[in-house]
């Protein structure tokens, strides 16, 4: 079998990703668990922390090599940071058992964290101690934390193993007692918003008001700031139908979910409910010669639009609002815009 070709060893395209290496036993199941997480744009079987310099699979098999079966992951650090992907990497084997990983013995099997500078040295740290701590485990944690030397490639039958040969790798995973280890060991807590660790909690805030008129439109400006109202039928986002969060225009802060979004037929985008009660505020209006409820956004308080009580269930509200308003990302734009916590809404990881 001829040799792979090394991975680099650094930043790959596009320049924005960051690089990280762990080791977990059977490489299959590593790179299924991190392909699957968001923010990461590439996982790859391979071999790390030894000295051949193109090692085959055989070769590592027989233990010569002092290679460790690897994955090297690109991950984007706006959307999962490195502290994220070690929560991940936690809850996909056995970090207790340091001499291989359930029916794979032997040390090219052996758990390991290959740190590519001190920044991950100091994470990994703190997160292997924060995991001792938890006393989740009855047994100490037996994972080594290594500086990164090198990474090469697994040969291509190896790669996307878990999508290529579904079945067998189901097999695998099932009857190595893999997945109903993990399961057993996190519970409930097996399932984790890897978005939302290690990353600064976002704040939103109402721009100055030179930097508001240089960048709303008059119709924007007249209804944000104004409290005017929109054309019906004639606005973006009335007949939108696509899955995301509407978010507001102003501080970005997130408002509506699709989720709630409905067909009132008044031709503005109307909802049931926001996210959360305290995502918006509201005050009465008595213009028109009626009172109406009027709502505003909490931090960028931009004028939204209003609350009628002739919604459907479960709420019987409805949450009248200005596409002028607001701002919709799609779904599949969320993580790469920064809500990613919010994916969870729509089912996904």
């Amino acid at each position: 079998m001829a040799p792979s070709e090394p991975v680099p060893l650094a930043r790959t395209e596009p320049l924005d990703l960051a690089v990280a290496t762990f080791a977990g036993g059977c490489f299959w199941c590593v790179e299924s668990g991190f392909a699957k997480l968001p923010g990461v744009h590439r996982a790859v079987s391979g071999y790390a922390g030894g000295k051949e310099a193109n090692p085959t699979y055989e070769q590592v098999c027989r233990g010569a090599t002092g290679h460790l079966e690897s994955v090297q992951v690109e991950y984007d650090p706006r959307v999962v940071s490195y502290a994220g992907l070690l929560e991940a990497f936690w809850r996909m084997f056995d970090p207790t058992d340091g001499h291989g990983q359930f029916h794979d013995r032997g040390p090219q099997y052996r758990p390991a964290i290959f740190y590519h500078d001190e920044a991950q040295r100091e994470a990994a740290e703190r997160s292997r101690s924060a995991l001792a701590a938890s006393g989740r485990f009855d047994r100490p944690i037996a994972v080594a934390i290594l500086p990164f030397t090198g990474f090469h490639a697994a040969e291509d039958h190896h790669q996307d193993y878990h999508r290529k040969n579904a079945l067998q790798y189901q097999a695998y995973a099932v009857g190595s007692g893999r997945l109903s280890f993990v399961r057993a060991a996190w519970g409930a807590d097996l399932a984790v918003d890897v978005t939302r660790i290690g990353k600064p909690e976002r704040r939103y805030a109402r721009p100055p008001e030179a930097e508001l008129r240089q960048r709303l439109t008059p119709l924007q400006w007249k209804v944000t700031q104004e409290e005017g109202t929109e054309r019906a039928f004639s606005n973006e986002y009335w007949d939108e139908k696509r899955d995301g969060l509407y978010v507001d225009l102003v501080s970005g802060e997130p408002l509506f979910s699709s989720r709630d979004k409905f067909d009132s037929g008044t031709g503005w985008p109307s909802f049931t409910k926001p996210l959360a009660p305290d995502r918006v505020t509201t005050r009465s209006d008595r213009k028109l010669f009626s009172v109406r409820t009027e709502v505003r956004s909490k931090a960028g308080n931009s004028h939204l639009g209003h609350v009628f009580d002739d919604g459907p269930a479960p709420t019987g509200l409805r949450y009248c609002m200005n596409s002028a308003a607001l701002r919709f990302i799609p779904k599949e734009k969320l993580a790469e815009e920064g809500y990613g916590d919010f994916l969870s809404l729509f089912g996904e990881r």
